[in-house]
């Protein structure tokens, strides 16, 4: 069986290829089934795969097949089993990662951001090299009680 994404199932019924669809159970989720005026079946994929596109939810799958221009098609529950439904579909795994994504460019915007603050920091920079042979001196200097001799 072939495989459409949404925007070839959009193409598709613009130019009214599109017989029919059907909305059809096959365990814990709904899959689209498309039959085409040419005689031929497909069934809605994902964007970037050929794996078939899976909705726990009908009117999820009702709602992009109307946003597609498609409103009238046939429904099959004979397959449909809700206690096989799948604990993680559709955008729930898609949220996470976008959260995700954006909590990395917020911390790498606010690592830039100090980065470029250290860059423009109008105070003059001492070379590491000096840093530490001031520390190992501060070290070698006799203390008493915490305090240097010299202080």
């Amino acid at each position: 069986m072939r495989s459409m994404t949404i925007e070839q199932l959009r193409t598709a019924n613009d130019a009214g290829g599109v017989a029919g669809v059907t909305l059809k159970g096959r365990g814990g989720v709904f899959l689209v089934q498309i039959a085409t005026r040419s005689g031929g079946d497909a069934v809605l994929a994902k964007a970037r795969s050929s794996d078939p596109r899976r909705f726990g939810n009908p009117i999820a799958a009702l709602n992009v097949l109307r946003d597609v221009g498609i409103t009238v098609g046939q429904f099959d529950a004979s397959e449909w089993n809700p206690a096989e439904k799948e604990d993680s579909f559709g955008n729930r795994g898609r949220a996470e990662a976008m959260r995700k994504a954006h909590q990395a460019a917020a911390y790498m915007k606010w690592l830039a951001a100090g980065i470029q603050e250290a860059i423009d920091d109008p105070r003059p920079s001492v070379p590491h090299d000096e840093v530490m042979a001031r520390m190992v001196a501060n070290l070698a200097k006799p203390r008493i009680r915490g305090v240097a001799k010299d202080d």
